[in-house]
C-alpha cells in the first residue's frame, strides 16, 4: 500500500404548468408529417428505411464490432497485460512482492484504487488457501475476477409503447453520436423511434442531432436553439403517442452556466415526462468519454445525484489505455454498462457484452 499513499496522498428554474401552451416544433420523418395536437411542419426528408436486418446478418455484425473491440483495447491490453506477462517473467514464485507490483499495474490502467484493493485482496486470499500457487496462474485468475466483477451487461427495458430514453452527460463525450447509434439499431429491430433535440442551448447542437437522425432514418422533433427544453419534451411526447412510436430518446443539454441550472433542467424535463407519459419504461443513460478515466466516475456522481440513471454508454474506449475504467465504473457507482462505442460510424457501437469485453482485454 505504500504505492498507494505516494500516488493518492497529493490530491432556469421553472416549471411546465398543467396549462402550458404546446408551440409548435418541427419534425422530419420518413413517410408522412407527423402531428401532436397542433400541426406542426416538416422541414428535413428522411429515407425511409430498409427492411431490418436479418438474424445471421446481426450474429456477422456483433463479430465485426467486437474483433474492433479487441483492436481498440489493443492499448490497455498492451498497456496492462502486456505489463503483467513482463512481471510474471521477473518472479519465481506469487508473493507479496509479486502483489504489490501487480497493484501498481492495476491503479495505472485506471481500474480504480478500490477495485484494485479488491483484485489484490481476492488473490491474497487464494495463495492463502492453496489455489494460486504457480504464476501461470494469476492471469487465469484475474480473467476470472474482472469478470465478475464488472457483471452481466444489461439490455435495455423499453416494455411500454412508447418507451423513454433520457440521454444525458457533459459536452464533448458523444451524447449526438451515442444517439445516432442506438436509434439505427432500434430501428433495425422494427421499432419506430422519435428523437426530441431537447439540447437547445449549444450552437449547432440541434443540426448536428438532425444529420445523425437523417442517418439513423429516424424522426426528429426540434424547435429554434434557445427555445425552452421542456417545451421540446412536451411537443416529442405528443409526437411519439400520436405516431404510435415505440421508442422516445431524448437529448438534452450537457452544460448550463452553472451546475445548478444543468440539474434543475432534468428535473423540470422530467416532470413533462411523467405528466405526459405516465407509466412509460424509462431508461436514463449517461454517456462517458473512457480516455477522462477517473474524471469520468466524478461527472457520474455528480449526474447520479441529479438522475435516475439506469445504465451507462461508454465511448471512445479505443482511445485510451485505461479501459480499466470500466471496473471502476461499475464497482464505485453499481450502475451497469449498457452500450460501448469504439468509432464514429452508425455501426461503431454495441450492447455491452462482459464475456466479450474481458476475452478482449486477454487476447
Amino acid at each position: 500500500m505504500a504505492f498507494l499513499d505516494k500516488l493518492f496522498g497529493k490530491k432556469k428554474q421553472e416549471e411546465v404548468t398543467e396549462q402550458e401552451e404546446k408551440p409548435s416544433s418541427e419534425v422530419t420523418e420518413n413517410t408522412e408529417q407527423v402531428t401532436a395536437e397542433a400541426e406542426m411542419p416538416q422541414t428535413d426528408k428522411v429515407v425511409p428505411a430498409e427492411e431490418p436486418l436479418d438474424e445471421e446478418t446481426r450474429k456477422k455484425e456483433k463479430k465485426s464490432f467486437w474483433s474492433r473491440v479487441r483492436e481498440g483495447l489493443s492499448k490497455t491490453k498492451n498497456a496492462l497485460f502486456g505489463q503483467i506477462d513482463d512481471l510474471l517473467k521477473n518472479f519465481v514464485k506469487v508473493d507479496e512482492e509479486l502483489l504489490e507490483e501487480l497493484e501498481e499495474l492495476l491503479i495505472c490502467a485506471d481500474v480504480g484504487v478500490g477495485a484494485t484493493e479488491e483484485i489484490i485482496e481476492e488473490l491474497r486470499e487464494r495463495i492463502k488457501d492453496g489455489r494460486l500457487k504457480e504464476k501461470e496462474q494469476v492471469t487465469e485468475a484475474l480473467h476470472q475476477i474482472l469478470g465478475d466483477m464488472i457483471g452481466e451487461g444489461e439490455p435495455l427495458k423499453l416494455e411500454t409503447t412508447p418507451s423513454v430514453i433520457l440521454v444525458i452527460g457533459v459536452n464533448g463525450v458523444g451524447k449526438t453520436t451515442s444517439i445516432g447509434k442506438i436509434s439505427n439499431q432500434l430501428r433495425l429491430e422494427s421499432k419506430r423511434v422519435v428523437v426530441a433535440a431537447a439540447d437547445t442551448f449549444r450552437a449547432a447542437a440541434i443540426d448536428q442531432l438532425a444529420v445523425w437522425c437523417e442517418r439513423a432514418k429516424v424522426e426528429l422533433v426540434r424547435q429554434n436553439e434557445g427555445s425552452d427544453p421542456a417545451a421540446v419534451v412536451f411537443d416529442a411526447c405528443h409526437a411519439a403517442k400520436n405516431k404510435k412510436a415505440d421508442v422516445l430518446i431524448i437529448d438534452t443539454a450537457g452544460r448550463l452556466h452553472n451546475k445548478t441550472n444543468l440539474m434543475n433542467e432534468l428535473a423540470k424535463i422530467n416532470r413533462v415526462i411523467d405528466r405526459e407519459l405516465p407509466g412509460a419504461s424509462r431508461e436514463n443513460l449517461l454517456v462517458l468519454d473512457a480516455t477522462t478515466g477517473q474524471n469520468a466516475i466524478s461527472q457520474a456522481k455528480e449526474f447520479k445525484n441529479a438522475a435516475a440513471l439506469t445504465g451507462l454508454i461508454l465511448n471512445k474506449l479505443d482511445g485510451t489505455a485505461k479501459g480499466g475504467i470500466v471496473l471502476s465504473i461499475r464497482r464505485e457507482l453499481g450502475i451497469p454498462v449498457k452500450f460501448i462505442g469504439v468509432g464514429e460510424k452508425l455501426d461503431d457501437m454495441q450492447a455491452f457484452d462482459q464475456a466479450e469485453f474481458v476475452r478482449a482485454l486477454f487476447q
